[in-house]
C-alpha cells in the first residue's frame, strides 16, 4: 500500500509540473502576441514628391504613437505599383496619380473601400536660378532657348505623364521629346535643374518650393493637364489594416491638412 502511495503522489507531482510548464508556455505565447499587437511597423509607398512633409509628418506621429514604427519607401508611382505588383511588404499607398492606384484597385491588390484622394498638387515650369537663357514660358521648350529638358519617365512618373499631357497640348510633344533627358522620379528632374544640367524641368510647385537653387517661371497652362489628385490606400496584402487604417485618418486631420499647405499641396477633402 505504502508504495502504491509514492506511486500516486508522484504521478500527482509530475501532473502538476506539466501544467505549470503548459501554464507558462501559454502566458509567454499570450504576451509575444500581446507585444506583436502592441508594436507596429508600417511600411508606406509614397510618392517622391511627399518625401520632405512625410518625413516630418513620420516625425510627429511615432512620438504621439510610441508603439508605431513608420517606414516610408519613395520612389516615382510607377515603380512602386509595380513592387507591390511584384508583392514587396507594402501597407498603404500614396500615389501622384490616379492611373497607378486604378490599375492596382483594378488586379485586386487594393482595399477598394480604403481608397480616398489626399491631396492636390500643380504642374510647373523651373529653370536653374543662375540661367540666362531667357525662358518664359512652356512653349519656350519647344525653341533654341532650351537644348535639355528635365522631364519625369511618362510610362513610370506621374509628373512625366503631366507634362506630355501638357505639351501635347501646346503642340510641341515631339520637338520637346527630342531634347527630353527622362528622371526615374521627380526629385531626380529638380535636381538636375538645382545642378544647371539642365536648361529646365518640369515639377510638381511642391518641389520647387523645397528648393533655393531654382526659379519657377510659370504654372502649366490651365486645362493643359488633368488634375493632379494624391490617392491613398491600403494595400490588401497588409497584415496591419485596423493601424493602416488609423494612420490614413491621421493624414485627414486639420494638424496635418494645414502642414500639407505649408508644404504647397492642397487638401482634399
Amino acid at each position: 500500500m505504502k508504495r502504491t502511495g509514492n506511486k500516486i503522489v508522484m504521478l500527482l507531482l509530475a501532473g502538476c509540473m506539466l501544467l505549470a510548464t503548459g501554464c507558462a508556455g501559454a502566458q509567454e505565447e499570450t504576451a509575444q502576441r500581446a507585444d506583436a499587437q502592441e508594436n507596429v511597423e508600417l511600411t508606406v509607398l509614397a510618392a517622391a514628391s511627399l518625401t520632405d512633409v512625410c518625413n516630418e509628418i513620420k516625425t510627429m506621429y511615432e512620438a504621439e504613437h510610441e508603439s508605431v514604427t513608420l517606414n516610408f519607401s519613395y520612389g516615382g508611382s510607377g515603380a512602386l505599383q509595380t513592387q507591390i505588383e511584384e508583392g514587396a511588404p507594402a501597407d498603404i499607398f500614396i500615389s501622384a496619380a490616379q492611373k497607378q492606384m486604378d490599375a492596382l484597385n483594378e488586379e485586386g491588390l487594393m482595399e477598394s473601400d480604403s481608397i480616398q484622394d489626399l491631396l492636390e498638387n500643380k504642374v510647373v515650369l523651373i529653370v536653374p536660378q543662375t540661367s540666362t537663357a531667357g525662358i518664359e514660358s512652356f512653349e519656350d521648350a519647344a525653341t533654341d532657348k532650351v537644348g535639355m529638358i528635365g522631364l519625369g519617365e511618362p510610362g513610370s512618373v506621374p509628373a512625366g505623364q503631366y507634362a506630355e499631357e501638357i505639351f501635347t497640348s501646346l503642340g510641341i510633344l515631339d520637338e520637346v521629346k527630342a531634347k527630353a533627358n527622362y528622371g526615374t522620379d521627380v526629385r531626380n528632374v529638380l535636381s538636375w535643374v538645382e545642378t544647371g544640367e539642365v536648361y529646365c524641368g518640369v515639377v510638381y510647385a511642391t518641389d520647387a518650393i523645397s528648393s533655393d537653387s531654382i526659379t519657377v517661371v510659370c504654372e502649366a497652362p490651365e486645362g493643359s493637364c488633368t488634375p493632379i489628385i494624391y490617392p491613398m490606400g491600403i494595400v490588401k496584402a497588409s497584415e496591419q489594416k485596423e493601424a493602416a487604417q488609423e494612420f490614413m485618418d491621421y493624414l485627414k486631420t486639420d494638424e496635418i491638412s494645414a502642414l500639407f499647405e505649408s508644404y504647397g499641396f492642397a487638401t482634399v477633402q
